[in-house]
This record gives structure tokens, C-alpha cells and sequence, in this order.
């Protein structure tokens, strides 16, 4: 009777071994990896807003690949399940984050404009009262605040959200620094009197 369990035993580890050599490469989630990584390296906002998430999905996938190539399927079909849920939520990430800079952007834009106009009658205002200031600077200065709230415009106009946030927040900056000399004269007229 204990030959019969060893004989029994001996074949289905023959088997199992047979088995081991015959098994397939998961074929379908292997591709199924290999598209869903691409889509996420061709998704401009996932590229911009969620590269960390993106690194992860081709990390798992060159991990898929090299244990496939080692017949290592179970661990290839992991890694293939990794690089797909890495790669969705890298697409996922970035069209969030695509929406955030979106909306900060058009109401960083949005106040900007009046922005512009008021220190532009600020300016006015300091000259009509004789106020001891360069100008010649502060219209210079404003002049490139007025370009990049443009070149913020036509970025956003182009969807490029990051970009119109930046040009804005270079704006705005712009604006500051004119609004804080006009003070600093104000507040130096102040103390004179």
C-alpha cells in the first residue's frame, strides 16, 4: 500500500512538472498591460499631473515582462494587473489634477483683469498728485504684467492650465510689485506730513 502512494505520488509530480513546462504566458493580460501603460504615457495629463503613478504602471510593466521572460507567469499576470491599475489611475490622477489647475487658473484670470485696470488708475492717481516715482518703470512694469495676463489668456485658451497658472501668478507678481512701490511712496509722503 505505501508503494502505491509513492508510485501515486511520483506521477503526479511527473504531471505536475509537465504541467509547469506546458503552462502559457497570460497572452491577454499581458497585452491587455502593455495598451492600458500606453494609453496613460499618451495621456498629456497624466504625463504632466501624475508621473509618479505613470513611473509605477512602466515599473510594473518592465517587472511583467522580465518574469515572463523567466516563465514566472502567476508573477507576470501580477505585475500585468499592477501596470493596469497603476496606468488607469495615472489617467485618472491627471484629468483630477487637469480639472484643479483648470479652475484655479480661469479664477486667477478672472481677477486679474480688474487687477490690471486698478493699478493702472493707481499709477495715474500717483502721478496727478506728484507722487516721487520711476514711471517710466512702473509702465514698463505693468506693460509686461499686461503681456503675460495675454499670454495667460491664450494659454488657458489652448488648455494648457499649468501654463496660463504660471503666466498668471508672473502677472499678478508683476501687479504686486507695482501696487507695494506705490505704497512704499504713499506711506513715505504720510510720514513727511
Amino acid at each position: 500500500m505505501k508503494r502505491k502512494n509513492i508510485s501515486k505520488l511520483a506521477i503526479l509530480a511527473a504531471c505536475a512538472l509537465w504541467l509547469a513546462g506546458c503552462a502559457q504566458p497570460p497572452t491577454e493580460e499581458m497585452n491587455n498591460a502593455i495598451e492600458a501603460v500606453t494609453r496613460a504615457e499618451n495621456d498629456p495629463n497624466a504625463v504632466l499631473y501624475a508621473q509618479g503613478t505613470l513611473l509605477m504602471a512602466q515599473d510594473a510593466l518592465r517587472r511583467m515582462q522580465d518574469e515572463a521572460d523567466l516563465r514566472n507567469f502567476d508573477d507576470a499576470r501580477f505585475f500585468a494587473g499592477e501596470a493596469v491599475m497603476f496606468a488607469n489611475m495615472a489617467i485618472s490622477q491627471g484629468a483630477a489634477a487637469a480639472q484643479r489647475s483648470r479652475e484655479e487658473a480661469e479664477a486667477l484670470l478672472l481677477a486679474l483683469s480688474p487687477e490690471v485696470e486698478q493699478t493702472e488708475q493707481a499709477i495715474l492717481s500717483a502721478q496727478e498728485n506728484g507722487l516721487a516715482l520711476d514711471y517710466d518703470a512702473l509702465d514698463r512694469d505693468l506693460q509686461t504684467a499686461r503681456i503675460e495676463a495675454e499670454e495667460a489668456q491664450l494659454a488657458m485658451a489652448e488648455n494648457r492650465y499649468s501654463d496660463a497658472l504660471e503666466m498668471g501668478m508672473n502677472a499678478r507678481n508683476g501687479i504686486n510689485g507695482i501696487n507695494q512701490a506705490l505704497s512704499t511712496a504713499v506711506a513715505a509722503v504720510a510720514a513727511k506730513q
